[in-house]
C-alpha cells in the first residue's frame, strides 16, 4: 500500500529566504501557492517539502514538530561538514556530539550515520545515511572511529 514519503512540511518565517536555504542544500523548487506556501522536490517527481509561510514559527523544538532528514550516500556524508560549511550552514551539535564530522547511532543489525544543522527558523534538518551492523555495535561514536572498527573486521 504505501510506497513512501510523498511530502513534508516545515513552519518558517520568511518564504523567499527559506526557498533559498533549501535550494542551496540542492532541492529545486517546484511552485509556489500564492504567498504563503512553496514546494521543493527533495527527489524529483518522487518526494517534495512544502514550506509554510506563518507566525508561528517561535513553537518550541521539538523533533516530532519541526525536524527534516535527508537521505545522502555514505560518500556524501563524509564530505557533508564542510560542503554546508562552504554554503554558510552551520553544522550543530546534537545527541552531545560535537559537529566537527557525522557521528553513528547504531540500532541492532543497522545504524545510521547523521550529521544535524538547522534552518534560519531553527528547524531541524539532517542528513542521514543507513549504515550495516554486522557487528552488532552499540554504542554511538564518531563515523571516523566507526570505519576504524569495521576496517578491523
Amino acid at each position: 500500500m504505501i510506497k513512501g514519503l510523498y511530502e513534508a512540511h516545515l513552519p518558517v518565517s520568511n518564504l523567499k529566504r527559506s526557498v533559498e536555504f533549501y535550494k542551496g542544500l540542492g532541492l529545486e523548487f517546484d511552485h509556489r501557492v500564492e504567498d504563503k506556501l512553496a514546494f521543493l522536490w527533495i527527489e524529483k517527481e518522487k518526494s517534495w517539502l512544502g514550506l509554510w509561510s506563518t507566525e508561528k514559527v517561535e513553537v518550541e523544538y521539538h523533533p516530532s514538530l519541526r525536524h527534516i532528514a535527508f537521505e545522502v550516500s555514505i560518500e556524501g556524508l563524509k564530505k557533508s561538514v564542510e560542503w554546508l560549511k562552504n554554503r554558510g550552514y552551520e553544522p550543530r551539535k546534537t545527541f552531545g556530539f560535537e559537529p566537527t564530522e557525522p557521528f553513528v547511532m547504531p540500532n541492532s543489525d543497522f545504524a545510521h550515520a547523521k550529521i544535524h544543522f538547522k534552518d534560519p527558523d531553527s528547524n531541524s534538518s539532517e542528513f542521514i545515511c543507513k549504515l550495516e551492523n554486522p557487528q552488532k555495535i552499540e554504542e554511538r561514536m564518531y563515523l571516523s572511529e566507526w570505519e576504524q572498527l569495521q576496517d578491523k573486521q
